[in-house]
């Protein structure tokens, strides 16, 4: 896993142009729209990921 995950689009606008910000780790400002956001991990959810095997038509 790489150290720093980048977003792929601004959350707000959608714009691509996006840059880190200087006020730390998961801090990222976009270009486009002039706004400052940040990501941040909260960890994996209790109840885990479900798959539906519940069938469906073959193609």
């Amino acid at each position: 896993m790489s150290e720093r995950a980048a977003p792929f689009h601004c959350p707000y606008c959608g714009d691509e142009d996006l840059r880190p910000n200087e006020q730390g780790h998961g801090a990222w400002e976009c270009g486009a729209c002039n706004r400052a956001f940040q990501l941040k991990f909260l960890g994996l959810l209790a109840r885990g990921v479900r798959h539906n095997d519940g069938g469906g038509e073959a193609i």
